[in-house]
């Protein structure tokens, strides 16, 4: 049965809550910006969310949507423009300090630091705003505490794919079975098990709680009792701790090989 070796985090929904009171109201300020008649709320958000990736859910709401657009318009460099300025936007919004990390996060990093656990990045948002939000949250030398950020367009397909798991464990010479990920939705899930591994954490937001969590390793509500509601086990393997710690995620890394063996 191989070790653990590895911890690898989602962002969006898994470090901090950032996709309706950060993303959402980026995109939004973004569209205002450049005198485009759209405003996503709060459920045209959830709605949005079934797709990953900011560029890839634009074209998404025109397809689906049909928002009024300029005469002329090039769609794709409008979705570039827009997604830009979203970025700035919503770095910005981090800076203010209105999207702290979920509860638990800092912790959980900070232990792996000390005990030499590796740990990487592997999301579908930009790396600025992997960098913004580690760097108002944490602190900018937090950035080289990942050994790969692997982020945006660096693999051809988006999650539910698992190509940016594949990516990061390709980088760290890592193979699926020497991983625990730490994800937060359906989409995740997917990625997760389409890159070959089988251990993971999911913890679930106001967005994605009904998601459909079938073959993660552990479903929470959120990594520690302190949090404001207190951490509940809602399915999977029970680490039997009030706060995810190195030695409970050796715990669910352990269950999900048991799991294979058997």
């Amino acid at each position: 049965m191989p070790d653990l070796k590895a911890l690898l985090f989602d962002v969006d929904g898994t470090l901090a809550d950032t996709e309706r009171d950060g993303h959402r109201v980026a995109f939004n300020r973004a569209f205002t910006d450049a005198g485009l008649d759209w405003h996503w709320s709060v459920e045209d958000y959830g709605w949005l969310l079934q797709v990953t990736g900011g560029k890839e859910r634009m074209h998404f709401f025109i397809e689906q949507r049909k928002p009024p657009l300029p005469a002329g318009v090039d769609i794709h460099r409008l979705v570039i423009d827009l997604h830009r300025a979203k970025t700035g936007h919503y770095t910005r919004l981090l800076g203010e300090g209105r999207i702290p990390l979920r509860p638990g996060i800092q912790r959980l990093l900070a232990e792996a630091r000390e005990q030499e656990m590796r740990i990487a990045i592997a999301t579908t948002t930009t790396p600025e705003n992997v960098t913004a939000l580690l760097g108002n949250t944490i602190g900018p030398e937090s950035v080289d505490w990942f050994e790969v950020i692997g982020a945006g367009d660096v693999v051809p397909h988006k999650k539910p794919s698992g190509d940016i798991y594949r990516y990061v464990m390709e980088k760290m010479d890592l193979s699926p079975g020497e991983c625990l990920a730490f994800e937060d939705s359906e989409n995740g899930v997917l990625a997760v098990h389409d890159a070959g591994i089988r251990a993971m954490i999911i913890t679930t937001n106001g967005y994605t709680a009904d998601h459909d969590f079938d073959g993660a390793t552990t479903v929470i509500d959120t990594l520690c009792a302190d949090a404001q509601p207190p951490k509940h086990l809602l399915a999977g393997f029970d680490p039997q701790t009030d706060c995810i710690d190195i030695a409970a995620a050796r715990r669910v890394h352990a269950a999900a090989q048991a799991t294979l063996v058997n």
